[in-house]
């Protein structure tokens, strides 16, 4: 029997209980810049770490959204919750659309922050290796960054975020996870979903653009949304977390009660 469990910490005590699942490049805290403005009263927050990342950097794989998905799913048996909502930014974006699949019964809402859409974002010739060798290379990791948040963020900021990706994340996993994310096409599992579905895209992000979000979200979530952050590039929690809590929040509250 599989023992393990995802290593999270909970933040407020609402009867809206909803999972916060980070990216590939950082841990759980990389919702720490939202973290002091969240709702508490309204809302049950955890943020986890998956699988290779912060606590559990030493975990067993595999490292694939379907078996973070079915590590959430035994998180919220663990904690008793019935049915919650979830968000994800990026890489967890595509591990709550996995939830979409497994579980839709479970879900009030889910979020998505600069989504992977389920269709995955295949990468091939000098882009591929940009990703894969960022599994070992810190210049790799800078310049995706700096790409994905338009090339203005300052280079403090860069080379805090590089600092944190390498310190959280193990090298073996994060290149597994770049397989599952990018590679895997489940979209065809999820088309037609009516669980609430909103994509938050920032502007400035030209990878997970808000017209790739456009043609892939909206088009496979019948009641899909989709809200572009002025400012924000893929890391809307860092680049605009005030705007990002408003538009979250708003989104999970038209839920109504429990």
């Amino acid at each position: 029997m599989n023992s393990f469990v995802l290593p999270h910490e909970v933040h407020g005590g609402g009867a809206h209980r909803v999972f916060a699942v980070h990216g590939w490049f950082a841990d759980r805290s990389a919702y720490a810049a939202v973290l002091p403005d969240l709702d508490r009263a309204a809302f049950t927050y955890v943020a986890v770490d998956l699988r290779g990342y912060g606590e559990a950097a030493d975990a067993e794989g595999p490292y694939t959204t379907t078996r973070a998905a079915g590590d959430l799913v035994a998180l919220a048996d663990r904690l008793g919750w019935g049915r919650f909502s979830v968000i994800g930014h990026s890489m967890g974006g595509a591990v709550a659309q996995r939830l979409l699949a497994l579980a839709p019964e479970r879900l009030r809402r889910i979020v998505g922050v600069s989504p992977v859409p389920a269709a995955g974002m295949p990468l091939s010739g000098e882009q591929g290796a940009l990703f894969t060798d960022a599994a070992h290379k810190a210049a790799n990791r800078r310049a995706i960054i700096d790409f994905t948040t338009g090339g203005r963020r300052p280079d403090a900021w860069l080379d805090r975020m590089v600092a944190l990706s390498l310190g959280r994340s193990d090298p073996k996993a994060f290149r597994a996870w770049l397989d599952s994310w990018a590679g895997e096409d489940f979209h065809t599992e999820v088309t037609g979903s009516e669980v609430p579905a909103l994509a938050v895209a920032g502007e400035l992000d030209p990878a997970v653009s808000p017209g790739l979000l456009r043609e892939t979200w909206l088009s496979w979530y019948r009641n899909g949304q989709l809200v572009t952050l002025p400012g924000a590039g893929h890391y809307a929690m860092d680049e605009t977390p005030l705007e990002l809590i408003r538009v979250v929040e708003d989104f999970l509250r038209a839920d109504g009660p429990a």
